[in-house]
């Protein structure tokens, strides 16, 4: 159970959303769900709203300065709804996590800074992947003469070359994690049930399953 003090910290990246309060509502539940039933003081909250792109990302989110500040006077932990609240960028969590101030995140709460990263390293690479995908694709469809309309996605047929270095390219970012769990010995069934609690997600951005996990496993033997 959660115990001493605690700051929170919650974010909604668009103007709309604050203003409705939608998603600030779901992260202060989740907030209140994980303290609950421990021995704990919500010493204070802070609420931002904005968008968090840019390299400068910390410098636009004055509310997580005031929130990181609160943390380091009262000695209290940052807590977070969810990771990807906080943000997606990788530098941007490791510099975080170099600042002196400890983090939870309500929704992986047993999350060591290293499992903190990587899930930060898998979710830009994912949102890296999109993008290309989408680009790769427009031109495909473009040098084929294809008119793009409102359905125009649906009718791209992905690349099957681009689809096997794709697979290559994202077992190659996870051989450090497949590595490091075939060292400890754990089952295959085990190695999926530990990437879901993580929340990193399989290729195309679910969950994972033994085949899936087979497949990464297979890739990088031959690599």
């Amino acid at each position: 159970m959660p115990s001493g003090k605690f700051i929170a910290y919650y974010r909604v990246s668009t103007a709309k959303q604050g203003e409705s309060g939608l998603g600030l509502e779901a992260q202060e539940s989740s907030v209140l769900s994980y303290l609950n039933g421990g021995e704990w003081e919500l010493l204070d909250s802070f609420h931002e709203v904005e968008t968090g792109k840019g390299s400068n990302a910390l410098d636009r989110r004055p509310q997580l300065k005031a929130a990181l500040h609160a943390c380091k006077k009262h000695g209290a932990t940052l807590i977070i709804a969810k990771l990807d609240r906080l943000a997606r960028n990788v530098h941007f969590v490791s510099g975080l996590l170099e600042a002196g101030v400890e983090f939870v995140a309500a929704d992986m709460p047993h999350a060591n800074k290293v499992m903190i990263q990587m899930h930060a390293v898998m979710s830009e690479w994912e949102r890296d992947q999109i993008s290309t995908r989408t680009k790769a694709a427009l031109a495909a469809a473009k040098a084929r003469g294809v008119v793009l309309g409102k359905a125009g996605f649906t009718n791209l047929k992905p690349n099957i070359e681009q689809r096997q270095q794709e697979a290559k390219e994202f077992a190659e970012k996870l051989r450090s994690v497949f590595v490091g769990m075939k060292m400890r010995g754990i089952s295959q069934r085990r190695m999926v049930e530990e990437l879901n609690e993580l929340d990193i997600k399989a290729s195309r951005g679910g969950r994972w399953t033994l085949i899936q996990v087979q497949r990464i496993l297979k890739l990088i033997s031959k690599q």
